[in-house]
């Protein structure tokens, strides 16, 4: 399933090369900057029924635009970007149906699964979806946070989704390698997302074609869903229409309500 989103940089909508986060602050690579608000892609994912998509505020100055997304889909929206045990709820009581942690979870870069219980605790775990976005070094999946500047100890495995699964709803997954570049998704990190976890998880990265969504779908058995960015040609992108994604989902939703004959 194809799976919307908005990423938020200095309170404006853009396609960031997620991987070109430096710890100096210097600009990242930017690939579109809309003219359009939050609020304005908010409303399109509304009216066409698409749930799931994810609000990501990269940095500060981006509070006032996921909001305004926020209250324009009331809980057909997640927020991720600076979450804490402090401020989940507000994010909740603002229209989120979930909010995506990541950072707060690696205090020092190492992974305190008592904080994903205590969150939890605060909003419940259907409201929670964890993020455990990763690079690939040495042949190992290695969870990054902080904009994805920092390495932590943790690395991808059956064993981590399954400890963290009951303090979520869902897993968020960017491949940070191939992010943003339109080159091709990581079809090993779909493969392994498919057997990992055991709760849905959505996969981000590197998609350049319509034929990434149906792969993800196959290969995954319908496990993983895909989020587009750059490609996309609601972000500029010539790879990828918009339309033919919010098709796509029709067409599994009708496939699903068709009544088994045999």
């Amino acid at each position: 399933m194809f799976r919307p989103c908005i990423d938020l940089h200095e309170g404006r909508v853009k396609q960031v090369v997620g991987g070109s986060f430096s710890v100096d602050e210097s600009e990242p690579r930017t690939n579109f900057v809309s003219d359009h608000d939050a609020s304005w892609f908010a409303e399109l994912f509304r009216v066409d029924g698409l749930r799931g998509g994810h609000v990501i505020q990269l940095g500060p100055g981006n509070e006032g635009a996921a909001r305004s997304a926020l209250a324009t889909y009331p809980t057909g929206l997640q927020l991720g970007g600076g979450i804490t045990e402090a401020n989940s709820s507000q994010w909740i009581e603002a229209g989120a149906s979930h909010v995506i942690v990541t950072s707060w979870l690696f205090p020092g870069g190492v992974l305190h699964q008592d904080r994903a219980s205590s969150l939890a605790a605060e909003i419940g775990a259907s409201r929670i979806v964890i993020d455990l976005s990763a690079r690939l070094v040495d042949g190992h999946y290695v969870v990054f946070i902080d904009r994805w500047r920092t390495a932590t100890g943790t690395v991808l495995s059956s064993g981590l989704f399954e400890g963290l699964a009951e303090f979520c709803d869902e897993f968020l997954v960017h491949a940070i390698n191939v992010e943003g570049l339109q080159q091709g998704i990581d079809l090993a990190l779909v493969e392994k997302l498919a057997s990992w976890c055991p709760k849905p998880v959505t996969y981000a990265g590197g998609a350049k074609a319509l034929d990434d969504l149906v792969r993800v779908h196959q290969v995954s058995g319908g496990r993983v869903d895909l989020t587009i960015g750059s490609a996309l040609d609601l972000f500029g992108g010539s790879g990828v229409s918009y339309r033919d994604c919010v098709e796509f989902n029709a067409s599994l939703a009708s496939d699903r309500s068709e009544p088994d004959l045999d």
